[in-house]
């Protein structure tokens, strides 16, 4: 009788194994970290970054000369050339501005640099930890340091075309 209890566990705790997802987590900032190309990336765009910022600043600075310039000699100025300076700094804050968001903008120079620097590192740390899924049998990895995304899973477990098919859509159609 034990024999068949012991069997009958075995069996269940096999069956019951067979369907549990094997979850994992990584640490994408400590294994950047110990990426010497991505500290000396880091290093390259905060180089870079700063040389932009001191320009930036220079030309503010400027600005504001002009303006207090302005201020002062206000009162000896005509008509004329009062919109004159005016519009000498206004054209020149303009300018500023428009060098700030082409270097710092969402879509800016500075922006496009590091995504061109990053992402081949960034690619291979997703290839890696693919691997390491792929060797250790993961189902799932996830990364510690970001709100739930998913670096690894199963195609096994994605349930995307069911998803799709409930909606009474259909799987393999791209709407555009």
């Amino acid at each position: 009788m034990k024999k068949i209890i012991l069997v009958i566990c075995f069996t269940l705790l096999a069956f019951t194994a067979s369907f549990a997802q094997r979850l994992a987590y990584v640490d994408s900032d400590y294994i950047l970290k110990h990426m010497p190309e991505y500290v000396s990336a880091q290093k390259q765009l905060g180089t870079l970054s700063d040389q932009w910022q001191k320009e930036v600043d220079s030309r503010f600075q400027e600005i504001d000369r002009l303006y207090k310039a302005f201020q002062a000699d206000q009162v000896l100025m005509t008509a004329d050339m009062k919109k004159r300076r005016e519009a000498e700094i206004v054209d020149k804050e303009k300018a500023a501005k428009d060098f700030q968001r082409q270097k710092f903008g969402p879509d800016g120079e500075l922006a496009q640099k590091s995504t061109s620097i990053i992402k081949p590192i960034q690619d291979r740390v997703s290839k890696a930890v693919q691997a390491v899924a792929e060797s250790e049998n993961l189902d799932m990895i996830f990364d510690k340091n970001s709100e739930v995304i998913m670096l690894f899973a199963s195609p096994r477990y994605d349930k995307s075309a069911e998803v799709i098919t409930r909606l009474g859509l259909k799987p393999g159609v791209f709407a555009k």
